[in-house]
């Protein structure tokens, strides 16, 4: 006699990884327009818009957790916005259009257009409190590090699952002033420190990449990065600690208000629960780890990585988008130039 199995339906199913990345490449080739020109608010808008408008071709019932909002003063994607073309899985969704708007502008490595989607429900909401110290690792470190055990003990522990000496671990810092104490903390050590000036979602999958020379990311840094970084990191078995880090005392009164324990320790599965999530991002400027934009007579080429935590499958996607195609059938204007410059 054969048993048929029946399978329970799930949220998010399917797997739209594919029509996630086409969202993530439009807004990095709206920005590549813009890449070195100084403008952080041009191409930060160019990005916005063409995600916003590829976004809503999407097949799922989205709303925007972690978007532009009241950070940004977005009129765009920002929080509570719904996404999606009102069909499909009914999602929580956590967007960037351009993590590292300064590098983007400045033409320095490492500026990433970013998407992450996870089901309803799942995605950490932060009420209003727009920073959090973070800590975070790749799966070798994931059972060690402690948030409240200090940055020495926590650099000896990784060293000795490494089998180094502190001198070979290197850790992922943003050059901020608010930093000074971590940097000499980190320096008595003996271990060494990479700088990064923005974009630490980038930095955070750094410190969780096998291949890569950052073994783990410390410092405070905005929560709606943080909490986007942990989509990537659940898909990649990292692990990161966080606690929120309000700024002053009506954000810590928010907070409080909105039942928040200020010391408590945030992990990879507090921030987003479940094991459904989608990562998305592609290169803007070249970096550790994406290619950014290159933009070619009639082409452009983009490369993007694509995660799933369901699966574990993690995909670098390398394409070729030809304009004269894309400007058939596409809402977003990937042939232009910016408005200052367009007859």
């Amino acid at each position: 006699m054969t048993t048929t199995r029946t399978r329970t339906p799930q949220n998010l199913d399917r797997n739209i990884a594919l029509d996630l990345v086409r969202v993530t490449e439009a807004a990095a080739m709206a920005a590549g327009r813009w890449v070195g020109r100084g403008d952080k608010e041009g191409g930060d808008g160019a990005a916005v818009d063409a995600m916003r408008k590829l976004i809503n071709s999407i097949p799922m019932k989205g709303v925007v957790v972690i978007g532009e909002g009241e950070k940004d003063n977005a009129p765009m994607l920002f929080n509570g916005e719904e996404v999606g073309d009102g069909t499909g899985p009914e999602v929580d969704v956590a967007v960037d259009p351009i993590d590292g708007t300064t590098l983007m502008s400045k033409g320095m490595p490492n500026a990433l257009a970013v998407l992450a989607v996870a089901e309803r429900g799942a995605m950490f909401d932060p009420s209003a409190v727009f920073y959090m110290e973070k800590l975070a690792v790749g799966p070798a470190y994931a059972d060690v590090i402690d948030i409240n055990a200090g940055v020495a003990d926590n650099l000896r522990r990784i060293a000795k699952v490494k089998g180094t000496g502190l001198d070979e671990v290197t850790v992922c810092v943003l050059d901020r002033s608010r930093h000074d104490s971590l940097v000499e903390e980190i320096r008595r050590t003996g271990a060494g420190i990479r700088f990064i000036s923005d974009g630490d979602i980038a930095g955070a999958i750094a410190a969780a990449r096998g291949e890569s020379d950052v073994d783990v990311l410390m410092g405070i840094g905005g929560t709606p990065e943080g909490i986007t970084a942990a989509c990537a990191l659940k898909c990649m078995g990292g692990m990161m600690q966080a606690k929120l880090w309000p700024r002053d005392d009506a954000e810590r009164e928010k907070a409080l208000a909105a039942g928040h324990d200020l010391d408590r320790v945030l992990t990879t599965d507090d921030l987003v629960t479940g094991d459904n999530c989608f990562f998305v991002a592609t290169g803007v400027t070249s970096g550790d780890l994406l290619r950014g934009v290159r933009y070619r007579s009639g082409g452009a080429y983009t490369q993007s990585i694509v995660m799933r935590s369901k699966s574990g499958t993690i995909r670098v996607i390398d394409s070729y988008h030809r304009l004269e195609k894309l400007a058939l059938y596409s809402a977003v204007d990937f042939d232009g130039r910016p408005l200052d410059e367009q007859d």
